[in-house]
């Protein structure tokens, strides 16, 4: 009598449950491998976005540090203050800096003329070839920052001004919400203030606020 060879195999029911172990592993795995690439994107994007608003106050500070006392010609021939702002000026923030960095060696001032303002929720930064332009002058615009949900600029006219409570904080009362040059005296020079304090609200961040003393005339 021969031996019978008896093949074995897998039933339906085992092989059902194979592929339902299999798929739940692929689940998880693929659940784990999303996370981890999430938080590596969130990471990644929280950096951008830190290096965006370091680099964007590392400009801003320059601007205002580097201000210097020098008035300039606008393209409607009209003499403009070298610093300017407020909700009652054209930009919130337009002022005359040195230091403008000229390594090709072009005909030009080191001199710059700047501009900050927010439209849209972005921070705009604008710059000009000229300091004191003709009519066919276009400014230079650049997107700082965006989800900038407020831009403040205040000024304080001279240090003599700083006024503080026993716990050294600063009384705002004595700054200005607005720098600009009065036109009831036209041929009056509009000084450069003491000091400018910059209020940023961004998005998911909260408040920044930088407080800069400005080098004396």
């Amino acid at each position: 009598m021969g031996v019978r060879h008896v093949s074995a195999g897998f039933t339906l029911v085992e092989v059902l449950v194979a592929m339902a172990i299999t798929a739940l592993i692929s689940v998880v795995a693929y659940g784990a491998l999303s996370s981890a690439l999430s938080g590596a994107e969130s990471v990644r994007s929280a950096m951008v976005r830190s290096q965006d608003i370091n680099q964007t106050l590392a400009l801003l500070s320059r601007d205002i540090r580097q201000v210097v006392n020098r008035s300039i010609s606008d393209e409607f021939d009209q003499r403009a203050p070298a610093l300017s702002g407020g909700e009652l000026s054209r930009y919130l923030l337009t002022l005359t800096r040195a230091g403008w960095h000229n390594s090709t060696g072009a005909p030009r001032s080191t001199l710059q003329r700047v501009s900050w303002w927010i439209e849209d929720d972005v921070l705009w930064r604008a710059h000009f070839p000229v300091l004191d332009r003709t009519p066919g002058t276009e400014a230079i615009e650049t997107a700082m920052l965006e989800d900038v949900e407020r831009f403040e600029v205040r000024f304080l006219p001279t240090i003599n001004d700083v006024k503080s409570d026993r716990d050294d904080v600063i009384d705002d009362r004595n700054w200005r919400e607005n720098w600009v040059l009065d036109v009831s005296q036209p041929d009056l020079e509009l000084p450069t203030p003491a000091a400018i304090e910059i209020v940023l609200q961004l998005a998911r961040l909260g408040e920044v606020r930088r407080l800069y003393v400005l080098p004396s005339s």
